[in-house]
């Protein structure tokens, strides 16, 4: 899922970039009603964007919209409703967040998840936990996350860049 494609990302531009944008003007808010809604325009608003708006600032324009979904639905723990991987999923908006609150937050939903799993699945979610740890580990080193930096016109520090020069610096 994660890999770059560049037939995946035309397939999921030519599906789903105009329900994208009708998210982004708030068209589809009634889907907030349910678990399953707010799901979905999560993966609209955080994942779908990273894909049809690869290598530019827009890939990051929708982030806000999903992080509200998330952290409005994280006040009544609905998302536990759902089944692992579409929690971990529910939970990446925070993990793409570059606040150090919204990262604490993320670790601790996901090594919640991780020790939710049935055992037999316990190393692949031990594995997003890793994951989860690494992000925070940047914002919280650099108070953002300097793969971006070129992407959204933000220069970058002379740590950032020796950062950005380590092999596996970039997600």
């Amino acid at each position: 899922w994660w890999s770059k494609n560049t037939e995946a990302d035309r397939e999921i531009r030519h599906r789903f970039e105009a329900l994208v944008l009708r998210a982004e003007d708030g068209v589809l808010d009634p889907w907030r009603s349910t678990i399953q809604g707010k799901l979905a325009l999560i993966l609209l608003t955080d994942q779908f964007p990273r894909n049809i708006y690869r290598d530019t600032a827009d890939a990051f324009r929708f982030d806000h919209l999903a992080r509200s979904v998330c952290l409005e639905s994280l006040e009544t723990r609905a998302e536990r409703d759902l089944r692992p991987i579409q929690r971990l999923f529910f939970y990446l908006p925070l993990e793409h967040s570059e606040d150090g609150d919204h990262q604490h937050l993320c670790v601790s939903l996901v090594e919640e998840l991780a020790a939710d799993v049935p055992v037999e699945d316990r190393s692949v979610f031990e594995g997003f936990v890793d994951f989860a740890l690494r992000h925070k580990a940047i914002i919280d080193r650099f108070g953002r996350y300097p793969h971006r930096n070129e992407i959204l016109g933000r220069s970058s520090t002379p740590l950032e860049e020796a950062f950005l020069q380590q092999p596996g610096s970039s997600f």
